[in-house]
């Protein structure tokens, strides 16, 4: 740039800055920056440049995906490897599709046929549709998952409890259910369901096209959705989705189908079909169904009563014959069908269905019927039993699917429950101000073990509190047979440290009233001060009494001497092995041996049993067999332990049958009063119980090798558990409430 010449004025710059280049370049690429083209910036310190440029920056936000983009991004990886086979053949139709574009209004055309598709376009949009249809459908296969949740529904089921003979006793649970493997459901049962429902099930795809067709079609023209689904679409429904009829629900329901027809055998599905379809009658699932309507098990129905159950997968409610002459015309021209259906397909040959000319009328009414009254206690106590025993847990045991065979005798309990509930009306007939809170617990148990019978109370609904197995009330006098049981079989100490010396039925004792207990030392002092004595009933003295006839008049005073003697240890050992529960045992004083523990009848019955089984005791139990769907499950069953031995047993079942010979001489079987045999295991025995403070009454003896426990008692459970006095409750001697109730449930004696 040469400079201005002296006197000349400074040539202005030019507003366009040019930067030079070689000449070889063209001039086009010569690269200019207008001056004016940069906007002004006024001047500032670095500090405010920098938090000018912060603030930019924090004001900036992401950008949002669209929706599209979302769904892509979940969606796409599955439809990956189907695009990458799709776009060579998509860019060859592409050219044609162009040609089957639209133009409107349509050149060459007047009037109203200017706007009147040619045939190629209907044709593309006919292809079109078809097109993105299938496309929709493979978007919508690929999106659909099988859930990993099971409806509540599916997968729970009743637990169902047996009486001793195996009839149905109750069952317990919201849903009545027991899921059975499909190879022990009979094939005219599984062929008699599939000819009533899906004949194609074995060959289809899991979904009838026909059938979703009619179905959307009835759907969208008269809101029904019934008809059009295969047994593979209910199983879907049944176990994965609700039962709403809509077209959305019927959408998911194929896909669904589909692809677990893909993923599954189609014996599974067919399983889990029968397993989880409603028949009415409040059952869940073939087994149950044919429990409810006939009374039996799914592997003993025909192919008669198959088809009438395959019936009621239309709708129980139209066709259960038992719910009026519309429904059984219904159910039979259902019946006859099923039946010629099966042969039509040929899973039932014409002479078998010549057998079938009259219609299998199903039970008035379900036997699996509610729990209620006495039949809660015995479920009560059979399900903690059953748990235990076959090491199952509480949630386990809540999913059900249980069957427990329990112990429980049906005629015994109807005999025990009726005497127990004419003592309680009498009462409160009588004295319906003290018997308002009487309380009547009593118990059967067998020799071996087994719980025959209990009465827990009025009804386990409006009380829970099991009067059988409460132990509130001390035993009194019943509990001497285990003080004679221990002096029998272990001796007695007289003196500190001397010798054992042996005790027979024939050993004599004070019986007086009130005469003081003694040890080595002298007399035995209570924490009061006082010399501890036992009292007999009515204030009664006996003088010098034999152990045996003492037993058998129920005099206290020579037991309470006969503890101490043996060792208080040693008589509560002696107890325990017999069945009575430690928990039960109170302080290990002199008043022990006159009743101070406080059993339950159901562990006074077992006590007792084991004098009748020659000095063996078995813990009492009350179910027998536990399966689960039919698969028999592990059960630790008690078994024998010797208590004491069999001349003990023997002589202490002598006295208890000479008591009951002497309180109740009228009702002595004929074989036993005629009998030189005293002391039989075969006779009947039995003993009263009382208490000093007049809290219990007791009654507890045995017949044909069962023992039963009856105890009458008053306590105010809205208050307390602390017993009151029975104010005449429980009866006289001569008129004891506990052996009418005893006796009542025990006839015949014989």
């Amino acid at each position: 740039m040469t400079q201005a010449g002296q006197g000349e004025e400074p040539q202005k710059p030019d507003e366009t800055m040019q930067l030079k280049v070689p000449a070889s370049f063209r001039a086009d690429e010569t690269m200019q920056l207008r001056v004016s083209d940069i906007p002004a910036v006024p001047d500032m310190s670095d500090e405010e440049a920098d938090g000018k440029a912060r603030s930019s920056k924090n004001r900036r936000k992401a950008p949002r995906l669209s929706p599209f983009v979302r769904v892509w991004a979940a969606i796409g990886p599955r439809l990956a490897p189907l695009l990458a086979v799709l776009t060579p053949y998509v860019a060859r139709v592409t050219p044609y599709a162009r040609r089957l574009r639209p133009l409107y209004p349509r050149p060459g055309r007047t009037d109203w046929r200017r706007w009147i598709p040619s045939w190629r376009q209907w044709l593309g949009g006919v292809l079109a549709s078809i097109g993105l249809s299938s496309m929709l459908l493979v978007v919508a296969y690929a999106a659909t998952d099988i859930p990993d949740n099971l409806n509540s529904y599916a997968t729970q089921q009743d637990n169902v409890y047996f009486w001793a003979d195996g009839t149905p006793m109750a069952r317990t649970g919201w849903v009545q259910r027991q899921a059975m493997p499909l190879k022990d459901i009979p094939e005219d049962v599984r062929w008699a369901v599939l000819a009533a429902e899906n004949a194609s099930f074995y060959s289809d795809p899991g979904i009838s096209f026909k059938g979703i067709s009619r179905a959307l079609f009835r759907t969208i023209g008269q809101g029904d959705t019934q008809g059009g689904s295969t047994i593979t679409q209910q199983y879907v429904k049944n176990v994965y989705l609700n039962q709403n009829q809509t077209v959305s629900r019927k959408f998911t329901e194929a896909m669904i189908a589909l692809k677990l027809d893909n993923q599954m055998s189609k014996d599974d599905i067919l399983e889990g079909y029968l397993n989880t379809s409603w028949f009415g009658r409040g059952t869940y699932g073939i087994q149950r169904a044919a429990q409810a309507y006939y009374g039996k098990d799914v592997s003993e129905l025909n192919a008669s009563e198959a088809a009438f159950l395959a019936s009621l997968l239309k709708g129980a409610g139209l066709y259960d014959p038992t719910l009026g002459p519309a429904n059984r015309a219904r159910a039979v021209e259902r019946w006859s069908w099923t039946l010629d259906r099966m042969v039509d397909i040929g899973k039932l040959s014409k002479a078998e269905r010549a057998k079938y000319t009259k219609f299998p009328e199903p039970l008035k009414s379900n036997p699996l019927y509610d729990t209620g009254e006495q039949s809660d206690y015995l479920v009560e106590l059979a399900s903690q039993y059953a748990k235990k025993a076959g090491n199952i847990s509480d949630k386990d045991y809540d999913l059900g699917g249980y069957q427990i065979y329990t112990t429980f005798d049906k005629n015994r309990e109807t005999q025990l429950t009726d005497a127990v509930t004419k003592a309680r009306k009498k009462a409160l007939k009588d004295d319906p101000k003290n018997a308002e809170n009487a309380h009547f617990g009593a118990s059967s148990v067998a020799s071996d073990g087994r719980i025959l019978a209990v009465y827990g109370g009025p009804d386990h609904r409006t009380q829970g509190y099991n009067e059988s197995n409460a132990t509130t009330v001390p035993a009194g006098s019943a509990f001497q047979p285990f003080v004679y049981a221990a002096g029998l079989e272990h001796g007695v100490h007289k003196t500190r440290g001397g010798d054992t010396e042996t005790v027979t039925g024939q050993s004599l004792y004070d019986g007086d009233n009130l005469v003081p207990v003694t040890t080595p030392e002298g007399p035995y002092w209570d924490r009061s001060g006082k010399k501890a004595a036992a009292k007999n009933d009515g204030g009664k003295s006996y003088g010098q009494i034999s152990l045996h006839r003492a037993l058998e008049l129920s005099v206290n005073t020579p037991f309470m001497q006969l503890g101490m003697d043996t060792g208080l240890d040693v008589v509560r050992s002696t107890a325990e092995r017999s069945g009575l529960l430690p928990s039960s045992f109170g302080a290990q004083v002199p008043a022990l041996s006159t009743g101070s523990v406080t059993p339950s009848a159901i562990r006074m019955a077992s006590g007792y049993s084991t004098f009748a089984a020659g000095g063996k005791h078995t813990e009492p139990y009350s179910v027998r067999l536990i399966t689960k769907n039919g698969t028999k499950i592990a059960l630790e069953t008690p078994t024998a332990n010797r208590a004491f031995g069999a001349e003990v047993a023997e002589e202490v079942n002598s006295a208890l049958a000479d008591s009951f010979r002497s309180a109740h001489p009228g009702d002595v079987p004929a074989s036993q009063a005629q009998s030189s045999r005293t002391g039989s295991l075969g006779q009947v025995t039995g003993k009263a119980g009382t208490t000093q403070n007049d809290t219990a009454a007791w009654y507890v003896g045995t017949a044909k090798t069962v023992s039963t426990a009856v105890v009458v008692y008053r306590i105010d459970l809205g208050k307390s558990l602390e017993p009151l006095p029975l104010k005449g409750i429980a009866g006289t001697a001569d008129d004891s409430v506990p052996y009418r109730i005893w006796s009542g449930a025990m006839s015949p004696l014989g």
